[in-house]
């Protein structure tokens, strides 16, 4: 399936691009469609941040990223990466006692702070420790009656200032004396849409998922399982843990894994995105329920040969058509992916034991007898089991197909 986004670019004093916001877009036309901001903050993570990463879309640079009242409540911003975004603080957001608690919250997990279409009060006093950046709308608020406020401002030595809705040379040329740091508009750059590829997600299971992370006693065997049954849940979910969110201190051998490190309350949360994100019932595609027959292939055959690599096996049919899927090179993806180098190899097409195992499976699918006895021959493995190993697959597969919520 196809995902949008939008990105506009910020720039110095010199006319430099020092950053990008980024913009939730639901289709090809350019402009902000009629969604609730924290479902709008959800998609763009989910869509962008944990497909193909802010870093990508940003060109390495800073990525702003609009938080609304729901998204600061449901604390959406701690999936991105602290190093790479601005949090974007809508206007929308009141300077509330519990509001501010967030706010600090997330100054002490070291992300940089910014208050969107600014409009001074009071209120917002014990905010102005905490950001870093402050956005003037200057269609909302004109450069010549916000003089007094941008005075005052300038007095905070950990305050940046930034225009936007630049759309003249004679706006810019007064908001640099004024001493704006940054500028943001038309006269620069308009949005420019970027389409990428993603995974689609079987409603279902995000559902199934849903109500075992609702219960008291957390069955993460069973969590693990639902999120094996479909491809795009769990490249998000490796994706998380590998986005730079997290620091990584070994390797991710299997989805059981990656949530025992994720633990409790980030797997609810990161359940809890998913479902914002999208709350509309999709039905997987073939690609993707071919990819999971694939990992229960490979599972079944993994363990017969040797023993306790069904687990890392399985990642690697779950893996396997990653590239068709998202009409990608798989060695643009597989860095990307938190895999041992073993695991890695396989995908890549390099011989090892876990590529032998993925061979036979393809053989099998394409009926090729020939390629199927040499794949076997690797592994000294008869291939007596096989029919009998891809019906259980298949079956396996199908086993949430039609299970309602």
């Amino acid at each position: 399936m196809k995902v949008f986004v939008a990105r506009q670019a910020i720039f110095n004093r010199k006319k430099q691009v020092v950053a990008y916001e980024l913009l939730f877009r639901d289709g090809s036309s350019n402009s902000f469609p009629d969604i609730a901001e924290d479902k709008a903050t959800a998609k763009l993570i989910l869509d962008n941040q944990l497909n193909l990463g802010t870093r990508y879309l940003t060109s390495g640079k800073k990525a702003l990223i609009n938080i609304g009242p729901e998204s600061l409540k449901q604390e959406l911003a701690t999936f991105l990466p602290a190093n790479d975004v601005i949090l974007e603080l809508l206007e929308t957001i009141s300077p509330t006692k519990e509001n501010y608690e967030h706010v600090r919250s997330l100054f002490h997990q070291n992300y940089k702070l910014a208050l969107d279409d600014f409009v001074y009060e009071d209120a917002w006093q014990p905010f102005l420790k905490l950001v870093r950046l402050i956005k003037f709308d200057v269609m909302q608020s004109p450069l010549d009656t916000i003089g007094p406020f941008v005075e005052k401002l300038k007095q905070q030595k950990n305050i940046k200032l930034l225009a936007e809705k630049i759309e003249t040379e004679e706006e810019f040329e007064l908001a640099k004396k004024m001493g704006f740091h940054f500028f943001q508009g038309y006269f620069f750059a308009k949005p420019r849409l970027i389409e990428e590829n993603d995974i689609e997600f079987n409603y279902t299971i995000v559902m199934l998922i849903y109500t075992e992370v609702l219960k008291p006693n957390l069955n993460i065997t069973k969590i693990a399982q639902l999120f094996s049954q479909d491809t795009a849940l769990a490249y998000k979910l490796l994706r998380l843990i590998n986005s730079g969110v997290f620091p990584i201190k070994s390797k991710i051998e299997s989805i059981k894994q990656a949530l025992v490190y994720l633990g409790y309350e980030r797997t609810k949360k990161f359940v809890g995105l998913i479902m914002t994100a999208h709350v509309a019932k999709g039905k997987p595609t073939e690609l993707t329920r071919m990819s999971i027959v694939r990992a229960r292939f490979c599972e079944l055959i993994g363990n017969k040969v040797q023993p306790n690599s069904g687990s890392s096996c399985f990642l690697v049919g779950l893996f396997s058509l990653l590239d068709a899927i998202l009409d990608r090179p798989m060695i643009k993806l597989i860095d990307k992916l938190p895999f041992p180098e073993e695991l890695q190899k396989a995908l890549l097409g390099e011989a090892n034991f876990h590529y032998y195992v993925l061979n036979i499976v393809i053989a099998y699918e394409s009926g090729s007898w020939w390629k199927l006895q040499k794949a076997c021959q690797y592994l000294n493995i008869n291939d007596d089991c096989l029919p009998e190993f891809h019906a259980a697959a298949i079956l396996w597969a199908d086993m949430y197909k039609d299970k309602a919520f």
